[in-house]
């Protein structure tokens, strides 16, 4: 994982190791490089402008997979004080792909919920590689509805490649929990701030996705299904996710455009995995923009505008 490269970024890690290797020569004094240095200095920055900002869908879903982004437990060590997180559904076990608990935004009292991947092969093992169980689900909403009773705003940190699909899962009623999250959540008379920090993938996004802000990060896609997914159902060939990705829309500024996504929140030049500290101090600070707003709506009339917005997304036809 230290070295994981996309594709499309090889031209700027390639020319990043030959300034690496020019200032190492012309460090221990055997030849004057500084002009050559800063020749190709310059031509690496126009070369990652022109590539980071004229990224393609496929190429911004593959940011949103990369494995060096900061995960869930990045952003909350980093924006809240005091996080002590809560265990368990009290039905099953305790889904370790979810992680919920209460902790201070900036002196506020929240309660998060969250979708965590892994760091490497065996923390994904145990995280089941972000993909959340029933028990997950209904971990998630034991902690909002004890959120509710105390009136703690809610903040949700989406980032799944879908539900986990097990047998397991099934006999346990993963499509009921879904279910049941998507119905409570819609109600919950407290604000729910979710936000899109990877990959926000069919219903098991949905699951802690319904809110009153759908904030996305910029190099984020959230749809009904993966594009491979997509594309092994209308090609039989999971190779043409490219143009699946296109025909969906499934960036957050298509998710913006079709009035899905409410707020971008701008990555740094990159990805996210470039600056941990500089994504999750935009990340806090686009919260506590919202929750300020949120917090002076009455509980009735939250829910009220929540309801209205969810039924404002799609098109009916007779």
């Amino acid at each position: 994982m230290a070295d994981f490269i996309l594709d499309f970024e090889k031209p700027i890690v390639e020319l990043e190791n030959k300034i690496k290797d020019l200032k190492e020569i012309n460090s221990e004094g055997e030849a004057d490089l500084d002009s050559e240095i800063g020749h190709l200095e310059k031509k690496h920055a126009k070369l990652v402008k022109k590539t980071y900002t004229k990224l393609s869908r496929w190429q911004r879903v593959q940011l949103a997979r990369h494995p060096k982004r900061p995960y869930s437990f990045d952003y909350i060590e980093r924006i809240s004080d005091s996080f002590i997180e809560l265990h368990g559904d009290r039905h099953f076990a305790d889904d370790k792909s979810v992680i919920t608990g209460v902790g201070l935004l900036d002196g506020r009292q929240v309660v998060f919920v969250a979708q965590q991947k892994g760091k490497n092969t065996k923390d994904n093992l145990f995280r089941n590689f972000g993909m959340s169980r029933p028990e997950g689900y209904r971990k998630a909403l034991r902690i909002m509805k004890m959120s509710a009773k105390f009136r703690r705003p809610i903040i949700c940190f989406v980032d799944t490649p879908g539900a986990y699909p097990g047998m397991g899962a099934e006999e346990r009623g993963q499509a009921e929990a879904i279910a049941r999250n998507m119905m409570e959540m819609s109600i919950l008379p407290v604000p729910i701030v979710v936000v899109v920090i990877g990959e926000g993938a069919s219903g098991g996004a949905l699951g802690i996705g319904m809110g009153d802000r759908l904030l996305m990060l910029e190099n984020t896609w959230f749809s009904v299904i993966s594009p491979e997914g997509c594309a092994s159902i209308i090609w039989r060939d999971s190779s043409k996710a490219e143009i699946a990705a296109d025909a969906m829309k499934v960036t957050a500024q298509d998710m913006y455009d079709m009035g899905i996504c409410d707020r971008i929140i701008t990555e740094p030049l990159g990805g996210a995995h470039r600056d941990y500290d500089g994504i999750a101090e935009e990340v806090r600070k686009a919260i506590n923009e919202e929750l300020d707003v949120l917090e002076q709506i009455e509980p009735e009339e939250l829910v009220e505008r929540r309801i209205a917005k969810y039924d404002r997304i799609g098109v009916w036809e007779e």
